[in-house]
């Protein structure tokens, strides 16, 4: 099934959409599945084991909070952070939660204890996926144990066992006009039709949801991708975690502005603002502020930097928007289907790469550009991020991952306009890029795929 524009944008949470939504999502979901089962009255305790990258990294990524928020019932696209962080206090202080207390799925009030409910396997790996967690939930009635194992396969997006085995969402029932696999398909379809290939992803997206909710849902998608830049230039201090990482975002903001008004001349200021503008988004995201997956919270300040960048030096109005962010969509659905969008997976390449390659296909298409510009632009971007390892220090969302947001924004920008100058035939397709990317991922060290048991995070010199 042809990903929605909607699964790639989602609202959520920082500062993990692997690592902290998805956990949150499998959570609910657990509930969700126990009450379905007429079982969730009779829980009496639940234990969580995380595995693999999930347990090495996951408490720089809040893990560890995002499956008690998820065990209260909270969803990562309606969570108030202030009101989950009162949430966990008195979790944390009383030993006691209330199963699905903020959600639709109500069970009952349980003893918790992090020491024993939540468990630590970093050198444990399921074989599915890196991004494992087991719940057991322990019944009060003679039926016992329900255990149920999940994936945070990327995105925020979660599979089951069964799920992960089908490599389908279990509800792929529906019927789309242009249902594409391959770049290949996707360029074949629109230009069979006639189409761009933003029409031909709106064309899909009408079969799920009407034209006009589809296009007040990319409204929203860039009103809250605006939203959250807007929050990022106003804050200041320094992120949680311990790093000691200063936001700069504020401070640039300011001298952008101070230039502004003593009309300094310099060619080059746009570029100051599309790295202030990505800094932003990925400063809120490190402080677990609310984001827009842009495919992921970890890659999310590439897009809006990008479309913002559009927006204001290009004039762009809500048509073009509309256009960028379904161009974006097509693109990011042929990664999600074909390689891999996880970090822990293909390493960084799955993320700040998939979003760069996104970002240039939705700038050249409000650009102007031909279907085959637009599938060079999105190849060009990919081309030049293989390998991209996932090292983030600290198993925090930070270093090296907040200026590498800036710097994708920047090569998405100069690979559109790389394509608009060429006809669109170029050497290399997407596809090849995509598998070339799977390939790549699948050789990368362990300890490069969001481990923190590798570069960046383990050659620092202390001082």
């Amino acid at each position: 099934m042809t990903a929605s524009v909607f699964d790639l944008f989602k609202l959520g949470v920082g500062p993990s959409s692997s690592h902290t939504m998805g956990p949150m999502t499998a959570a609910a979901r657990l509930l969700s599945d126990l009450r379905r089962d007429g079982r969730l009255a009779s829980v009496s305790r639940v234990e969580t084991t995380l595995y693999g990258s999930l347990a090495l990294t996951g408490k720089g990524h809040a893990t560890d909070r995002a499956v008690l928020l998820g065990l209260m019932g909270y969803r990562p696209s309606t969570l108030d952070p202030d009101e989950g962080e009162a949430a966990l206090e008195r979790v944390r202080g009383t030993k006691r939660l209330s199963l699905g207390a903020h959600g639709p799925d109500v069970g009952p009030e349980i003893d918790f204890d992090e020491a024993s409910d939540l468990l630590w396997e970093g050198g444990v790996r399921l074989p599915r996926h890196p991004n494992a967690m087991r719940f057991r939930a322990y019944l009060t009635d003679d039926a016992g144990l329900v255990e149920q194992v999940y994936y945070s396969v990327g995105g925020g997006f979660v599979a089951d066992e069964r799920e992960m085995d089908a490599n389908a969402p279990s509800d792929a029932t529906e019927t789309l006009p242009y249902p594409f696999v391959s770049g290949v398909e996707l360029l074949a379809m629109a230009d069979g039709a006639g189409i761009t290939i933003a029409e031909l992803m709106m064309a899909n997206e009408t079969v799920r949801r009407p034209t006009a909710e589809v296009e007040a849902g990319l409204d929203a998608i860039f009103e809250a991708m605006d939203a959250c830049v807007e929050r990022g230039m106003r804050q200041t201090g320094v992120l949680p975690g311990g790093l000691g990482v200063r936001r700069r975002a504020r401070g640039i903001f300011e001298d952008l502005k101070a230039r502004a008004e003593q009309h300094v001349s310099d060619p080059l200021i746009a570029m100051d603002w599309i790295n202030l503008w990505a800094l932003a988004v990925n400063e809120e995201n490190a402080a677990g502020g609310r984001v827009v997956t842009a495919p992921t919270n970890g890659a999310a300040g590439i897009v809006p930097a990008v479309l913002r960048y559009y927006d204001r030096f290009h004039k762009g109005g809500p048509e073009a928007r509309r256009k960028f962010l379904l161009t974006a969509g097509a693109i990011g659905a042929l990664y999600k289907r074909n390689a891999s969008i996880s970090g822990a997976e293909v390493g960084c390449q799955g993320e700040v790469g998939v979003a760069c390659s996104m970002a240039a296909a939705g700038f050249a298409a409000a650009m102007g550009a031909t279907n085959a510009q637009i599938e060079n632009a999105a190849e060009i971007a990919m081309e030049h991020n293989l390998g991209l390892t996932c090292d983030p220090i600290g198993g925090l969302v930070q270093i090296p991952c907040i200026e590498r947001n800036a710097m994708g924004a920047i090569k998405a920008i100069d690979a559109a306009r790389l394509a608009l100058v060429g006809d669109g035939q170029h050497f290399v397709s997407l596809d090849k890029v995509i598998a070339t990317m799977k390939r790549t991922g699948e050789d990368m060290k362990d300890q490069y795929k969001e481990t923190s048991l590798g570069g960046l995070a383990v050659n620092i010199i202390e001082c």
